[in-house]
C-alpha cells in the first residue's frame, strides 16, 4: 500500500522545469534580438526598395563620410572585442578586470555616438534633413536619419546598459556568480555591432 501512495505521490508531483532563472534570462534577450533583427530587416529592405524606386538617389559613398564611418566601425568592432574580454574576466573572478573592459565598451559606445552625432551636424549643416536633400531624392535624408537613428538609439541604451554593470561592479555588488547576466548584456552589444556593419555596408557602402 505504501509502494502504491509513493507512486501516486511522484505522479502527482509537478516535474521540475528544466528552465532556470538565469536561461529565462537569456532566452528573453534572444526573443527580444529576434524581434529587433526583424525591425532593422524591415528598415534595411524598405531602403533598398525606395532606392531602387529612385531614379535620383545619390551614391552614398559621394556624399556620406566613409572614412568616417569605417572609423566607428572599428570602434565598434572593437567595443565588442573588449566585451568578450569583460564576460571572460568574469569567468575567472576577475573583477578588475571587468571594470576594466566594461568601462572600455563603454568608452567605445561613447566616442561612436559623438563621432555620430559629429556627421549629423556636419549632414544637417550641407542641407540634408528628414524631407529635404541637395542631393536628390528626399526619401535619402528620411531614410538615413531614421535609419542610423534607429541604431544610434540601440548603441545609447547598449552605455546605459553596461554603465548600470559598471555601477554595480564599483559598488561591489556585481559578484562572479552573476556571469550569466554579464553573458545576457555581451548578447545585446555583439548584437548592437552587427547590426551596425550591415547598415554600414547596405547604407554608406553600396
Amino acid at each position: 500500500m505504501s509502494q502504491v501512495a509513493a507512486l501516486h505521490a511522484d505522479v502527482l508531483e509537478p516535474a521540475e522545469s528544466p528552465l532556470t532563472p538565469e536561461s529565462w534570462g537569456k532566452l528573453g534577450m534572444w526573443i527580444f534580438l529576434a524581434a529587433d533583427a526583424m525591425s532593422f530587416g524591415a528598415l534595411l529592405a524598405g531602403y533598398g526598395a525606395l532606392r531602387y524606386g529612385s531614379a535620383d538617389w545619390p551614391i552614398p559613398s559621394h556624399v556620406l563620410g566613409i572614412g568616417l564611418t569605417a572609423f566607428m566601425t572599428f570602434l565598434l568592432i572593437c567595443s565588442s572585442v573588449t566585451m568578450v574580454l569583460a564576460l571572460a574576466s568574469i569567468q575567472r573572478e576577475d573583477m578588475a578586470g571587468v571594470r576594466k573592459f566594461l568601462a572600455l565598451t563603454i568608452l567605445g559606445g561613447l566616442m561612436f555616438l559623438g563621432m555620430q552625432a559629429y556627421e549629423w551636424s556636419h549632414l544637417i549643416h550641407e542641407g540634408l534633413g528628414l524631407t529635404g536633400n541637395p542631393w536628390g531624392a528626399s526619401l535619402f535624408g528620411t531614410t538615413f536619419f531614421i535609419i542610423t537613428g534607429f541604431h544610434g538609439a540601440h548603441v545609447t541604451g547598449g552605455v546605459i546598459y553596461l554603465s548600470c554593470y559598471l555601477i554595480r561592479s564599483l559598488l561591489g555588488r556585481l559578484q562572479p556568480r552573476h556571469v550569466n547576466q554579464i553573458e545576457i548584456v555581451a548578447l545585446y552589444w555583439h548584437f548592437v555591432d552587427l547590426v551596425w556593419i550591415l547598415v554600414f555596408t547596405f547604407v554608406y557602402l553600396l
